[in-house]
């Protein structure tokens, strides 16, 4: 097989990254050509994402990869879910993007279920509730100062491709997510629409993983360097739809943990479950690449343990994560733990103070000292999962054979030994880079340079990839 290279863009909550993906000989290499780090900030009153200077940095991120790769024939871009850009009839950028972590969510949540009741919603989306879900920052956008200019509703990884090449769409993975989508058609849902008062042409039309979007525009090929036959293709734009993509699996009996700054929980189906029992445990049915359905729960992750020591180092006492980790071993098993999913965890603010304070609610003995604090979160974390892959295949009838984590988190081995022996079951630990690999094997497919289903693509990663395996004890 001939070399050939793609691009991924994949930008997390907490930091993005440039990636060179080399396809040859039926393997995938990653080269992060660049890295650069992303973080909400207050801004006129609100918590926003700077993403005029994550454009910024993906450019330059792009002149790397051209000087480096010449021959990069193809660009994917994944982001975070549910949050947006508002643009007006010129195109341009109204405001900086408001974050789902921001505190204006959770009334706007309120007052749409006064209307339209979360069972309602669900028969329609089919979409677990989370306060910060876009539908719910529609409600409250609709208050704000800017909605009466709004032309048009960019999701972020759109917002970015839109920029790169003149094409504005929505994502299906990501399209999902929004709570806009009727579960049932995969199209937007004019009833929704309705009911939310949002006109039907600030949606662009939705598009399918593994579509050319466009070229890039002539004034990027002069920034970056890149050639004008370079494409943007459609990938699963939502991270967690290319993470999954990215799981080694090699049968069809496994659970997925993909662990970063939220954890995503789930298996994957052909056919999304919106049934009673599905609503009362709250899971979601989100969109994936080859119309797959990834049923899920969006559980609490690992910005519990980011926010504890961001609190650390902004109190003097900063705390390095190895350190952390080997303390938390240390310590008996049976110690205090918390609901990871408590809404007070969502915002940024002093977390180890917030989570004596549950604690000390539940009736639980505080965590004493950041190590004890560290093997709190990463036990409740393990029971969140075990939880969670328990109640996901009583609602499938799809048993579970092994778990696969993949994210940030694989690299966490107390928490993927934790999670084996909460689930009495196997851990395969890895890719750490699962986003970056499935957001360039939809590429390689769809510009030749793979074929098959996905799990042929999944072979693939499992031959590219070291893998750790952790039996449960």
């Amino acid at each position: 097989m001939t070399r050939r290279v793609v691009a991924a863009i994949d930008i997390g909550a907490s930091g993005g990254r440039v990636m060179a993906g080399i396809i040859d000989d039926a393997r995938v290499t990653l080269d992060p050509v660049h890295r650069f780090a992303n973080a909400a900030v207050e801004n006129d009153g609100h918590l926003r994402w700077n993403i005029t200077a994550l454009f910024e940095d993906v450019l330059r991120g792009l002149s790397l990869l051209a000087a480096k790769y010449p021959e990069t024939e193809s660009i994917g871009i994944d982001t975070w879910a549910v949050d947006y850009a508002l643009l007006g009839g010129d195109g341009a950028l109204l405001a900086e993007p408001i974050s789902y972590r921001d505190t204006r969510n959770i009334d706007a949540a309120r007052r749409v279920h006064e209307r339209d009741p979360h069972a309602e919603l669900f028969a329609i989306n089919g979409l677990q509730f989370l306060p910060f879900n876009t539908i719910y920052q529609l409600a409250a956008e609709q208050r704000g100062p800017r909605w009466k200019d709004a032309r048009h509703l960019a999701l972020i990884p759109d917002l970015i491709a839109y920029w790169l090449t003149g094409e504005l769409y929505t994502e299906y993975t990501n399209a999902t997510t929004t709570g806009l989508v009727d579960v049932s058609t995969g199209r937007w849902s004019p009833h929704l629409i309705e009911r939310l008062r949002i006109r039907p042409s600030m949606l662009p039309p939705i598009e399918q993983p593994g579509t050319t979007r466009g070229t890039l525009l002539p004034a990027i090929v002069e920034r970056v360097g890149l050639p004008p036959s370079t494409v943007v293709t459609t990938v699963g734009s939502h991270d967690t739809a290319s993470a999954v993509v990215g799981v080694p699996a090699s049968g069809p009996n496994f659970a997925y943990i993909a662990s970063g700054t939220w954890s995503l929980v789930g298996v994957e189906l052909a056919a999304p479950v919106v049934t009673p029992a599905a609503l009362a445990a709250n899971f979601t049915n989100e969109g994936g690449v080859d119309g797959r359905t990834r049923f899920l729960r969006n559980v609490g992750g690992l910005w519990l343990l980011q926010e504890c020591q961001r609190t650390w180092g902004d109190q003097g006492t900063p705390q390095k994560l190895h350190q952390l980790l080997t303390e938390a071993a240390a310590l008996p098993a049976g110690g205090p733990q918390i609901d990871v999913d408590d809404p007070a965890f969502i915002t940024p603010g002093d977390m180890p103070a917030r989570i004596t304070a549950a604690l000390v609610a539940a009736g639980e003995r505080p965590a004493e000292g950041p190590g004890a604090l560290t093997r709190c979160v990463l036990d409740s974390l393990a029971a969140a999962y075990g939880r969670a892959i328990g109640t996901v295949s009583e609602l499938t009838g799809q048993p579970v054979d092994v778990v696969h984590v993949v994210g940030g988190g694989s690299q966490n081995s107390l928490l993927c030994q934790l999670t084996a022996n909460v689930t009495d079951l196997p851990v395969i630990a890895g890719p750490v880079e699962a986003t970056s690999i499935g957001n360039v094997l939809v590429q390689a497919r769809a510009i030749g340079a793979a074929d098959g289903t996905l799990e042929d693509l999944r072979a693939i990663v499992a031959a590219s990839t070291e893998l750790t395996r952790y039996e449960p004890w």
